[in-house]
């Protein structure tokens, strides 16, 4: 305990450097292999450092001629009170337990926060992104692919963010699976504050990551950087509704720059302005995706000996045999919610005898009612 402290304090010291981003405490702590080492390096063993040049050797050793700087020390021992009172704990690029992912990307974090932890399943992980506002196709597609994935033994990693992602992780979760959020603030300012209770349970079986210090405030220009660690960390991205302009097309290009996979899930042409997926699929950046099998089958030898072996395919759907009436109820809901007044209207019947027959679909599990009366089909 007493030396993962020291090189906490070590590792934080080196990142509040001038002249020294994450690429370059990276290729300090490959170099040297210890955090320590880095601090006590005379200027020619440093500049030995590939992206090191001689200026950022002499600043960096005359930051600790005389050990660590006051106002340094002051910022580092906050840091590690913050974690003690959220119990984080840090994993940097040269422990066992880093995302392996994630070392094989241009750009990785030198360090995370977690809370939680990051376990060897992990590397069979898929990310789900996508809308914060997503139609009623979209929940129940996020809801059936996370429970999919997590059934098959696959970690499912997002950013806990409104909509696709909070309801991969939860469903996820529903599945008895494991999921992983990386956010873009400080794992003591979780954003958006309603999600608090889903990350206690995202703890509890996978984790919360960060690569911001302590305190962060989740301002938007942390978000790109959080999504190439979502999809960095992972096999493969998943995206599901998403604006041409949305935060999830940036995971999805990030993605393809790290030579991941992409998929999507069509979108609707309803001109709801989430057609960020088919603009992906007609571009030929993104692989066209019905099943969870599409996923499994496309990442094939990659999956092999991290997810069960005997995890049977997902089923094919079975529509149960309907009457005439049912049919004909049926024949006018989507997957968009529908007021029983409307459907009844539809339908030429009587509230009261369309809601018998919706009564008799969803026990046959073809329709959901949700609040308000209202229905969709499934």
């Amino acid at each position: 305990m007493g030396d993962h402290r020291r090189i906490v304090r070590e590792i934080l010291s080196l990142a509040r450097v001038p002249g020294i981003g994450p690429a370059r405490l990276r290729a300090l702590l490959e170099h040297f292999k210890d955090s320590g080492a880095v601090l006590r390096a005379p200027v020619r063993d440093l500049i030995r450092v590939p992206g090191i040049e001689h200026k950022t050797a002499l600043t960096l050793a005359s930051f600790f001629r005389s050990g660590i700087p006051e106002e340094t020390a002051a910022f580092v021992d906050d840091q590690i009170a913050r974690m003690e009172t959220a119990g984080a704990a840090f994993v940097h690029i040269l422990d066992p337990q880093y995302p392996p992912h994630l070392h094989t990307i241009y750009d990785p974090p030198a360090f995370l926060f977690t809370l939680g932890s990051i376990e060897p399943q992990d590397a069979a992980g898929i990310a789900i992104v996508g809308s914060r506002d997503p139609s009623t196709y979209g929940k129940r597609t996020a809801e059936a692919f996370a429970s999919a994935l997590a059934a098959r033994g696959i970690t499912v990693v997002s950013g806990l963010a409104r909509g696709i992602d909070t309801i991969a992780h939860a469903a996820a979760l529903q599945a008895g699976g494991r999921t992983i959020a990386v956010i873009g603030s400080g794992l003591d300012v979780l954003y958006p504050a309603e999600n608090a209770p889903l990350a206690r349970r995202i703890m509890e079986h996978g984790a919360v990551l960060s690569e911001f210090a302590m305190g962060t405030k989740p301002d938007a220009v942390n978000f790109p950087q959080r999504n190439r660690t979502v999809s960095g960390m992972t096999l493969g991205t998943l995206v599901i509704e998403t604006r041409v302009d949305g935060g999830a097309m940036i995971t999805a290009r990030s993605a393809l720059d790290q030579n991941r996979e992409v998929f999507a899930i069509p979108s609707p042409v309803s001109g709801t302005g989430r057609s960020g997926t088919n603009l992906l699929l007609r571009e030929g950046r993104a692989l066209l995706t019905e099943t969870v099998d599409d996923i499994i089958d496309e990442l094939g030898p990659r999956l092999a000996g991290l997810i069960p072996d005997d995890v049977p395919p997902t089923p094919e759907r079975i529509i149960p045999t309907l009457s005439l009436f049912e049919q004909h109820v049926l024949d006018v809901l989507s997957e968009d919610p529908l007021h029983i007044d409307a459907i009844a209207e539809r339908t030429s019947l009587t509230a009261a005898d369309a809601l018998v027959r919706l009564l008799g679909l969803e026990c046959k599990s073809v329709v959901r009612q949700l609040p308000g009366k209202y229905f969709v089909r499934l």
